[in-house]
């Protein structure tokens, strides 16, 4: 189980990710997938990576748009997991 992280932590983790947004429970971000078979192939990559590290993020699709929402429900917030599983996201 992964240590719940504090908002000052997590604001300077995700000075790496800028492009993420955290709302006070969740990390989130968007992704233009460009069209549904777009978002579909990322989706599953997603789920590839989630799997590996046994970390899975909610995730909608509208079409070309892809939103992923990251937490550590075991914690009840966000830990370093939500991070790791972050940086697999955007290596995709």
């Amino acid at each position: 189980m992964s240590d719940l992280l504090d908002a000052d932590a997590i604001h300077a983790a995700l000075a790496s990710y800028p492009q993420w947004s955290y709302d006070g429970s969740v990390l989130m971000r968007s992704f233009d997938c460009t069209d549904f078979r777009g978002s579909i192939a990322f989706v599953n990559a997603v789920a590839d990576a989630a799997n590996r590290i046994d970390h899975h993020p909610d995730i909608a699709i509208a079409w070309n748009t892809v939103t992923i929402r990251v937490s550590s429900h075991d914690v009840g917030g966000i830990s370093k997991r939500d991070f790791a599983l972050i940086a697999q996201i955007e290596a995709i």
